[in-house]
């Protein structure tokens, strides 16, 4: 019997969205992992944090909120995931996730000065990123979903980044040997990216671009969904 993943939510998909589900359940099937194998804390509805013991790893999900906003939750979170992060214990951030993780362990997090980032996206691997173990045999570049206004700004020290394009410089990092950060939606359909494309068109749309667009260019991603079943493997070793 495998220990479950502990998956922290930190917000929930926009309105339109719900109807498929939380982030929390679009991670957990993303990643293979039946009901029993995983365990939800919404720490943004006010669910304690619990003791690590017994949890194979830990999956932070996205969320509407900002890093920056600093609400009382999110920085007990931030306190929380430095403790596991020195502690060994499996993490991996998604989005709000990777930039939460890069803030409690010393990185800075604020606006991308190249605004939002949308849609079907590709991501460019550094060469560090062919020695990791979540990383390692992917192609150099590939198709990611990513839905974002805010970045990693300046990584924590010590990580390494692992992969960029030219509207994020920091798509990826790892820190030590066991916590990972993602900028992109590894969790993501293309139901679910459309989705989001479409929940924002207003937005996209008085910031000059055609959802239309966009939404014709989403395109599956694989590679970036595989990197969620690496992790439960990794961790599970």
């Amino acid at each position: 019997m495998h220990a479950p993943f502990l998956i922290l939510e930190t917000g929930q998909p926009t309105p339109t969205m719900r109807r498929h589900g939380s982030f929390a359940h679009w991670i957990r099937v993303a990643a293979g992992l039946t009901r029993d194998q995983a365990v939800v804390v919404d720490v943004e509805r006010g669910d304690a944090l619990p003791l690590r013991a017994g949890f194979a790893g830990v999956v932070i999900t996205g969320s509407a909120a900002m890093v920056t906003e600093h609400r009382d939750w999110s920085e007990r979170s931030a306190l929380w995931l430095r403790d596991a992060a020195h502690a060994g214990m499996p993490l991996l951030g998604i989005c709000y996730g990777h930039q939460l993780l890069a803030h409690a362990l010393g990185g800075s997090v604020g606006n991308n000065p190249g605004g939002r980032e949308m849609g079907t996206v590709c991501v460019d691997l550094h060469a560090d990123a062919q020695a990791d173990p979540l990383f390692a045999g992917l192609p150099a570049r590939f198709p990611a979903q990513a839905t974002h206004l805010q970045s990693v700004l300046q990584p924590p020290a010590g990580a390494t980044v692992l992969a960029h394009n030219a509207h994020e410089a920091c798509h990826a990092f790892r820190w030590g040997d066991a916590a990972w950060g993602v900028q992109f939606h590894p969790e993501f359909s293309t139901t679910h990216m459309r989705g989001y494309i479409h929940a924002r068109s207003d937005a996209l749309r008085q910031e000059g671009r055609c959802p239309r667009q966009l939404g014709r260019a989403v395109s599956a991603a694989p590679h970036a969904r595989e990197i969620l079943r690496r992790f439960v493997h990794h961790a599970r070793r």
